[in-house]
């Protein structure tokens, strides 16, 4: 009997080994679950991040990034040349165009062309060299047009309007075909058209009514 009641307390020792296994694993547990969370509030950082950067590129595109029209615009008007319309005579008309570049990028432009027409009949013909507007300014240029006096007196009704009304009505038209381009990834070509009438004193030269209207095409 008494060495059965040794042999008892051997017992325990297989509790003990269960005891250290279920411990082990819970640690597994443990650190699978502290890898789970470590891994969602991952995605979440990732997940908020690129919303808040799609709302940003939303919010810029709408805003800064959106690409407006250029404006262009017909400061003044002033006639030169000789003091009165006959063959051989220089007559120029000079204008003084503007453009106005409303976006964040600079609005750069090809050939400006500009013409001069009287009872539809082209009198004169300007090129403005290309250049560029930089972002949220204008630029001021002085078109000169040289006007041939020979085209003028070759249409029927110039000697009535000279010796009725002493006045012409002519009118002008400037073309500007250009650009803009924002990080060279959003880009927007456009042309900017302006029509012009005016009625001009053969004696004086003055402008005495001018009217304009813009057109763009996209």
């Amino acid at each position: 009997m008494a060495e059965k009641d040794q042999a008892k307390p051997l017992a325990p020792a297989g509790y003990h080994l269960r005891s250290d296994e279920e411990e082990a694993m819970s640690r597994e547990v443990k650190v699978k679950q502290l890898h789970h969370r470590k891994y969602i509030k991952c995605c979440g950082c990732v997940t908020a991040l690129i919303l808040i950067l799609a709302v940003t590129l939303l919010v810029l595109a709408f805003t800064a990034f959106w690409i407006k029209d250029p404006v262009i615009k017909m400061n003044s008007i002033k006639l030169g040349g000789g003091s009165a319309v006959r063959s051989g005579t220089n007559l120029t008309l000079v204008a003084d165009v503007s453009v106005k570049n409303p976006n964040v990028a600079p609005f750069k432009f090809s050939d400006a062309t500009t013409s001069i027409t009287y009872n539809d009949t082209m009198i004169g013909l300007a090129r403005t060299p290309p250049g560029k507007v930089k972002a949220r300014r204008t630029l001021r240029m002085n078109v000169t047009v040289e006007i041939i006096p020979d085209k003028i007196m070759a249409v029927p009704r110039l000697w009535e309007d000279v010796v009725k009304s002493r006045a012409i009505n002519i009118s002008s038209y400037t073309k500007i075909r250009g650009r803009v381009k924002i990080i060279k990834i959003i880009k927007k070509h456009v042309v900017v058209k302006m029509n012009c009438s005016m009625t001009v004193n053969v004696t004086s030269r003055e402008i005495l009514a001018q009217s304009c209207k813009r057109h763009l095409l996209i």
